[in-house]
């Protein structure tokens, strides 16, 4: 799993276990500029995007690693965005962000998801993902 910050500063977590899928390491970094087209959204009118940390999940991410990250994320900056490309995928995002629900209100902590479209560039094709904008109620 690749985690970076929108200030195109990389976090290196012990996440060795987790499997990046050739898919995850073709991204183009570009979905994480400060500005991005949300799908469906009228004309080219970009829509300015929160500052969160933004992590990619594949169909192999174990969803208990990526709920570790989002809490951890949550803690330090209050806002998470998840990106999965396919079922399979959006699958274990939902499922990391349920389980990072039971870790943070451990702490008395609440955190609400919204989902989302947004188009991101693999291998110079652009793609329809899902984001999930966590964020502290």
């Amino acid at each position: 799993m690749d985690l970076t910050r929108q200030e195109t500063e990389t976090i290196q977590p012990d996440m060795s276990s987790v499997p990046t899928t050739p898919e995850e390491k073709r991204m183009n970094t570009s979905q994480s500029a400060p500005i991005a087209r949300a799908v469906g959204a009228a004309g080219s009118q970009p829509v300015e995007r929160h500052s969160a940390e933004v992590l990619k999940v594949s169909t192999r991410s174990r969803p208990s690693a990526v709920a570790g990250a989002i809490a951890g994320v949550i803690r330090d900056s209050g806002m998470a965005e998840v990106q999965s490309i396919g079922a399979g995928a959006t699958n274990q995002a939902i499922k990391a962000v349920a389980i990072a629900r039971s870790y943070l209100s451990e702490e008395g902590v609440d955190i609400v998801c919204t989902p989302s479209f947004i188009d991101v560039a693999i291998d110079d094709e652009e793609r329809t993902a899902i984001r999930l904008l966590v964020e502290r109620r």
